[in-house]
């Protein structure tokens, strides 16, 4: 699997290349997405997960 590349725009219009960071753990992933979602998507983040039921 390639990495994720992702971009912002200078003050010129042009795309520059920000540099990545890898990420030992899916928990630590999860905790950086979590703490910027309203900064990237607009969505105000509520609670890390809900526990569900085991079905009968």
């Amino acid at each position: 699997m390639s990495d994720l590349k992702l971009f912002r725009l200078d003050i010129d219009d042009w795309d520059v290349e920000l540099r990545g960071s890898t990420v030992a753990v899916e928990v630590e992933l999860q905790r950086r997405i979590e703490a910027s979602m309203e900064a990237m998507l607009g969505i105000r983040f509520l609670a890390s997960e809900y526990p569900t039921r085991a079905s009968a």
